[in-house]
């Protein structure tokens, strides 16, 4: 895993459940010194109770953000050899019925926070020369969803910032990359459909019955699970992100994300779009 004796360092965020609950322990199997965050003290002590070193983080808070990375360096001794941005949560509802605080919120905690704690780690691994950054993103920063505006917009800014960073970090030994899944089971709609509640007035939208039908479909996909990938198939893609001499800048993972990725390529805006409006 090294080209030295000395264990490697990752930062793991949002370990509370899901994706990155589940690369956090298989990383500390493999090997790895991991650092990982969760926002609430039962999550922390979850982690820590396996033999995971864990501090808050909460993306949306600046300060959270420092503390973190203070107390991750002070763990490894100053060392960071890899960062998993992971985390963040999907605000559902269409576009004209967004609140503008929703909009910022979601930005908060799925763009403007992963870059906070990115610049943080970056000079660490210049001084180094080397080092991995691995974000978590989304297919649908790729290919958008209706009535997924605000979370399709902070993937496709993550999109761009992260490529942009990556041709930034050519030579210096420092690679990154994009992870896109689709659909994997974890609690991400749960937490979705809590954001939806809130900042959506369902009776006054003109989609209001759009709104409920998805909101069935959901609610039914969540007690079946949907044949859903588990977490373990993004942790696959990871492993080659961080070992890979040559790791590529994108990852898709499940078939739905793979085959979105393929008719975008392909298919002119004529068809694609009108193909995407038919899509839940």
């Amino acid at each position: 895993m090294s080209g030295n004796n000395q264990q490697k360092t990752i930062l793991v965020t949002g370990c509370s459940s899901g994706i990155g609950a589940y690369c956090a322990r298989a990383l500390k199997a493999e090997g790895w010194h991991v650092i990982a965050s969760a926002r609430t003290e039962q999550d922390l002590a979850t982690l820590r109770n396996d033999g995971i070193e864990a501090y808050r983080l909460d993306y949306a808070e600046p300060e959270s953000i420092a503390s973190f990375f203070e107390e991750a360096m002070a763990a490894t001794g100053g060392r960071c050899d890899a960062l998993f941005n992971n985390g963040g949560y999907g605000q559902v509802g269409a576009v004209e019925d967004l609140p503008v605080e929703a909009l910022r919120a979601q930005f908060e905690a799925n763009f403007f926070g992963w870059h906070d704690l990115t610049r943080r780690v970056i000079p660490v691994m210049r001084a180094q020369g080397h080092g991995r950054i691995v974000q978590c993103s989304s297919i649908l920063g790729l290919v958008p969803m209706r009535f997924r505006g605000a979370y399709n917009a902070s993937k496709h800014a993550l999109e761009g910032l992260s490529v942009t960073l990556a041709l930034e970090l050519e030579g210096t030994g420092i690679h990154v990359s994009l992870i896109e899944p689709g659909a994997i089971a974890s609690r991400f709609r749960a937490n979705a459909l809590r954001h939806f509640h809130r900042n959506i007035d369902i009776a006054a939208s003109v989609h209001q019955q759009d709104y409920q039908a998805q909101l069935r479909r959901l609610e039914k996909q969540e007690r079946s699970d949907n044949g859903k990938l588990r977490p373990d198939a993004v942790h696959k893609v990871l492993q080659h992100a961080l070992n890979a001499p040559r790791p590529r800048y994108h990852y898709t993972v499940t078939r739905e994300a793979r085959l979105g990725a393929i008719a975008r390529r392909l298919l002119p805006a004529r068809l694609f779009y009108p193909w995407l409006a038919r899509q839940d």
